[in-house]
């Protein structure tokens, strides 16, 4: 029986001595989730050291599992137990096995080793040489060869089957799969997700924080290292360094991690081109990709990747000092790595997990950043292709069979004759719909289930096998196949800048069609088809997912332990219930810790009422009234008298927002804005962005104080919009942030309809067959509703408390705040929340809040 690890009372891996008390906290109930199998959901403001809690707990734990695993795979060599050996044959045994382990752990740190001098080296000469660059004949200049655009196999069956053995041997290579290779060691290890790369770029720095031993404990002392935490053993500050390291990668896609310059100019479809490029020979096939009998550098290159930590930027540099693809090097690194860091939809999606030879099973996700993972799952689940895309494809197809009709095998040209009548049906069918749709006022789209559809295209399109023919487009590769032959013909009588344009084109149409295919053929009731007029002219047909559970479920079900994390991930409970329903509530456990400011650093404040003594309630219907936007023009006017600095104000939408500059701007109200600070407004362009944050934080650091003003500079934004989360307005960049009015989503929009329907008959549902519903008391679709609401609320509302001296005032202007959906505000905030119940109360809690700081 494997002896249960016990949580530690104190962490000494962490950095900082001592820890704050709720640091400590969480890390025990990180380190007690792992252990015990579960899923938690935790929520842990921004400042309280989330990341290096999050990386210490579980890298403790590993380290922790590394020495029981190391124990009982001794014992096991020992024959301890039921053995009828004497002892001292036993203790023999054993010792002979464990020099074995450490000759063995031993050879790893030199190999390590040596990667890291041999990177040190290669650093020092690129200083002082330039690297001649190596790269593939220009693609263009290679005599074309019709065979190139016939499909891969005959038959439809695997796509590796009918490759040669060197091409399928490097296949396999690359895709790191541990049963692939015996003597590939693995180990148990924690994939640490985030949304993006620069979010995952964070994690480095901290995991270099960490005081965490690598080196065993004495593996004699059988109980220590099942029943205390890591206990450091390093001698000196630089054995401590080497004992530290823990092996990480980085993973991220050909379009951050390619070196080949002359593909990633030339391609419009990357990630294509490169598979392209791995059965390739000679001239053609890519000079950054070891050939199979240059083993030793790709292993050499596997070592350096792990010798030293690499954010994904020191990844591709380092692929390009040692002229190895970095792509292909990290997903061989995989195995032997402790900490792999990966965006989103790389750990989400199951087909990228097994183009990278992700194996989940009993292994540790973190997921950080995961109040966007409910969004994120519904919008990796969505396929979207227009009827523009649908004709293209179309003839495209249509092209390509009469073309190599003759060269076709029967099974070949009857899948394309499926795919044509498929396409052929589904475009007809939508020019149709356009013409015959009768929506009720502005209305421009319809909501219908895949049956529904399959049933509206006729009889053609219904008796096709959409499996099939989906494998047959994975298998043959057709849709590759049938791009590359138009782009050529397209090519040859294009000019110059036609050419340009269909180099740097879109993803091949097919590859579009492939996926609605997919998602048409496994559709169940949690999905529904939109189809939606766009512009003018362009129709465009949709496939989502209702249910953002079913893609996050092999996750849940493979992981040892599943770490969602974030600074506000309140309401919990919506959580739980959009993904985790279907799990026994002992499987599922949450914290959620206080801040670690004192409290006098941080006011919060629900305001009912105005200066005219009226409710404040900005529904959707007042939000154009004259009236009401002059008033909320005067409480921010007598705000920006009290709030020094920076202040931000936050709209539940860009029309509130537009509609009341325009209404301030006509009665002189934001020239008095101007006169106290320096007015910005959140761009709804991508590309201002960056300039209008500029601007705001040098207005502010230059303090140019109107006379009677508070000075600095206020900036108002859109809640859920480009300044509401991710972003850091620490100290004097918001010194107060002002929510006006409730952010609730548009109830005409069809997806969101669609969505509380499906809620609601699965909370009926639920109860007709006494299975757990979470969240009680309240009619599901309402409490859906109101979750998304107070979700995005909460993350514009962290923008501004960022570290331990930071402080600031959260004024929610609104009285619906003051009721039950208060209760769904993060704990550190919720916990401490005032109810003004006149403006001048407010004003007065304001006044007092800033003159303490003064």
């Amino acid at each position: 029986m494997t002896l249960a690890l016990a949580t530690p009372d104190s962490f000494p891996a962490f950095p900082y001595n001592p820890p704050y008390s709720i640091q400590t906290d969480l890390m025990r109930h990180l380190y007690t989730a792992i252990e015990q199998r579960k899923v938690t959901i935790v929520e842990s403001p921004t400042g309280t050291g989330k990341t290096l809690s999050l990386l210490c707990a579980g890298l403790t734990w590993l380290n922790d599992e590394k020495n029981r695993a190391r124990k009982g795979r001794l014992d096991s060599m020992a024959g301890t137990g039921d053995s009828k050996e004497p002892q001292w044959v036993i203790d023999q045994t054993r010792e002979r096995h464990q020099r074995e382990l450490e000759d063995e752990e031993n050879e790893r740190k030199e190999r390590l080793e040596k990667a890291r001098k041999r990177e040190r080296e290669l650093k020092k000469r690129a200083k002082f040489h330039k690297k001649p660059r190596l790269s593939t004949k220009p693609r263009d200049e290679v005599e074309e060869n019709e065979d190139d655009y016939l499909p891969e196999s005959d038959t439809g069956e695997d796509e590796e089957d009918n490759l040669s053995p060197a091409v399928r041997a490097l296949m396999a290579r690359m895709n790191a799969d541990p049963s692939r290779d015996a003597e590939e060691p693995t180990c148990t290890k924690i994939y640490y997700a985030s949304r993006t790369h620069s979010q995952l770029t964070q994690v480095l720095p901290e995991l270099k924080r960490l005081k965490l031993s690598v080196v065993s404990q004495d593996i004699h002392s059988e109980e220590d290292a099942c029943t205390n935490g890591v206990k450091r053993k390093a001698e000196d500050e630089e054995e401590e360094q080497k004992a530290c390291h823990t092996n990480t990668v980085a993973l991220g896609s050909r379009k951050h991690l390619c070196i080949n310059d002359e593909l990633r100019t030339k391609s419009k479809d990357l990630d294509e081109a490169c598979r392209e490029l791995l059965g390739e020979k000679g001239e053609k096939r890519c000079p950054h990709l070891p050939p199979i009998e240059e083993e030793f550098r790709m292993i050499d290159f596997r070592d350096q990747i792990l010798a030293t930590p690499k954010d994904i930027e020191d990844l591709a540099t380092a692929g390009r000092l040692s002229d190895i693809c970095p792509y292909f090097g990290s997903r061989r690194a995989i195995p032997q790595a402790e900490l792999v860091t990966l965006p989103y939809n790389l750990l989400l999606q199951k087909s990228s997990r097994e183009a990278l030879g992700i194996d989940l099973t009993n292994q540790i996700v973190i997921i950080d950043e995961a109040h966007n993972l409910i969004s994120t799952l519904l919008s990796l689940s969505t396929v979207r292709v227009s009827l523009s895309t649908l004709r293209l494809s179309l003839q495209q197809v249509s092209i390509y069979v009469m073309k190599f009709r003759n060269r076709l095998s029967a099974q070949h040209l009857l899948h394309l004759q499926r795919l044509t009548a498929f396409l052929d049906s589904l475009q007809k069918y939508l020019a149709e719909w356009k013409v015959n749709f009768k929506g009720k006022g502005s209305e421009r789209s319809e909501v219908i289930s895949a049956s529904e559809l399959m049933e509206r295209l006729g009889k053609k399109a219904k008796g096709i096998n959409m499996l099939a023919v989906e494998k047959y487009l994975k298998s043959s590769k057709i849709a590759r196949k049938i791009s590359g032959y138009a782009d050529k013909q397209a090519e040859k009588v294009a000019d110059e800048k036609s050419k340009r344009s269909i180099r740097k084109g879109a993803v091949p149409p097919l590859h579009a069609v492939e996926d609605l295919m997919l998602a048409l053929a496994g559709a169940t009731d949690d999905g529904r088809v939109i189809l939606s007029l766009i512009g003018k002219e362009e129709i465009e047909i949709k496939y989502q997912l209702l249910n953002p559970s079913p893609h996050f479920k092999d996750v849940v079900e493979e992981a040892r332990a599943v770490i969602l994390a974030g600074g506000t991930m309140s309401p919990i409970s919506d959580v739980i219930n959009q993904l985790f329903s279907y799990l026994p509530s002992e499987r599922i456990s949450n914290f959620s810790c206080g801040h670690i400011i004192p409290p006098s650093n941080l006011l919060t404040m629900a305001l009912t009422k105005g200066p005219k003594g009226g409710e404040l309630e900005y529904k959707a219907g007042k939000q154009s009234d004259p009236q009401v936007i002059a008033e909320l023009g005067q409480i921010i006017l007598n705000f920006t008298h009290l709030v020094p600095a920076g202040m931000i104000v936050f709209f539940p939408s860009y029309n509130f927002l537009n509609t009341a500059k325009e209404a301030w701007r006509s009665t002189g109200v934001l020239d008095k804005f101007g006169a106290k600070k320096k007015v910005f407004f959140e761009p709804e362009d991508n590309t201002a962005v960056e300039s209008t944050l500029q601007e705001y934080t040098a207005a502010i650091q230059c303090e140019n104080k109107p006379k009677g003003g508070g000075g600095g500079a206020l900036l108002f934004a859109v809640i859920g919009a480009k300044l509401s989360e991710g972003l850091n307005f620490k100290d004097e960049l918001a010194r107060a942030v002002v929510i006006a009015g409730m952010p609730f989503a548009n109830l005409g929009s069809p997806e969101l309809k669609e969505r509380l329907k499906y809620v609601k008959r699965l909370e009926e549902n639920g109860k007709a067959n006494g299975t757990r519903v979470v969240g009680k008391g309240k009619d599901a679709a309402a409490e859906l509703y109101e979750n998304m609401c107070m979700n995005a609320v909460n993350q514009s509302i962290g923008r501004a408390i960022r570290h331990q001296g930071d402080w600031a005032s959260l004024i929610l202007l609104d009285r619906r705040y003051s009721t039950g959906i208060r209760s769904k505000l993060p704990k550190w905030i919720g916990d401490d929340l005032k109810v003004a119940q006149s403006f001048g109360q407010a004003v007065k809690e304001m006044g007092a809040f800033y003159r303490s700081k003064k």
